[in-house]
């Protein structure tokens, strides 16, 4: 592990640091009264405020403001990134060519600024969603009721994808939408219309939301549509759960 950082560094002292921080492929951090330009898909403009700077060992340039989530400007891994000294100020600038786009940092003070080496070779491990509830569906069918057989994940209809066809005790066709939390009255319309999807099928279809609980609406819904409620919480374990990292969980959004 190896960490440099200086506060209120002069404008030399500062490209010296991000320069060395990008030929040793560290992890770069900012905190400084900047302005922030944007070219490429669109165009935009952030006027002067303090902001945290980071540039990732991947390439990933990213720019915080003090408020929201979400960074106010970002460019992707493999960026390709470079420091200057233009006009007495740093300017750091990422470009992509592919689209072609470029964002530019423009520091007027540098409160404090750092390189960090470390070792980080682990990836996400995730439990407790949708996924998981299929799993142990799969894995135990009974956790649903006695005698119910799963034949299909995802299986595709015209509405979408059905988290989990099968069969119950007496060979009717069941429906499960799975929700790793509280649901609500979308997820029983949802279900409504996978079940709809088997309306020229001679024998029953069931629906069946599992939630580890459900809304009010989403009961009486349930009953006024003919349809039934399943509590079952997601398992929680990370022992035997697939490792994803956070770039495929971003994709990976509750169906």
């Amino acid at each position: 592990m190896k960490l440099v950082e200086e506060k209120n560094p002069d404008t030399e002292r500062v490209l010296e640091i991000i320069i060395e921080g990008l030929s040793k492929r560290a992890f770069i951090t900012i905190m400084a009264s900047c302005r922030v330009y944007y070219d490429g898909r669109a165009t935009s403009r952030l006027g002067l405020g303090d902001r945290v700077i980071i540039i990732k060992s991947d390439g990933s340039f990213i720019i915080h403001q003090d408020r929201n989530l979400e960074p106010v400007n970002w460019q992707p891994p493999k960026t390709k990134v470079t420091a200057y000294i233009h006009q007495g100020m740093v300017k750091v600038k990422g470009v992509r060519r592919t689209p072609s786009e470029s964002l530019e940092v423009e520091i007027l003070q540098t409160h404090m600024v750092s390189y960090f080496i470390g070792e980080d070779s682990e990836s996400l491990q995730l439990a407790g969603y949708e996924a998981d509830m299929g799993d142990l569906i799969f894995k135990d069918p009974e956790v649903i009721e006695k005698g119910f057989r799963p034949t299909s994940r995802e299986y595709h209809t015209p509405q979408g994808f059905i988290d989990i066809l099968g069969k119950d005790s007496d060979g009717n066709i069941t429906i499960l939408e799975l929700k790793s939390r509280k649901a609500g009255t979308n997820a029983v319309k949802q279900l409504r219309r996978y079940v709809d999807c088997f309306c020229d099928h001679k024998e029953k279809v069931r629906g069946l939301l599992v939630a580890p609980s459900a809304t009010d609406d989403a009961i009486q819904l349930l009953e006024e549509q003919g349809m039934e409620f399943k509590a079952l919480e997601p398992p929680r374990e990370l022992g035997n759960q697939k490792v994803v990292t956070l770039e495929n969980f971003r994709g990976h959004s509750s169906s």
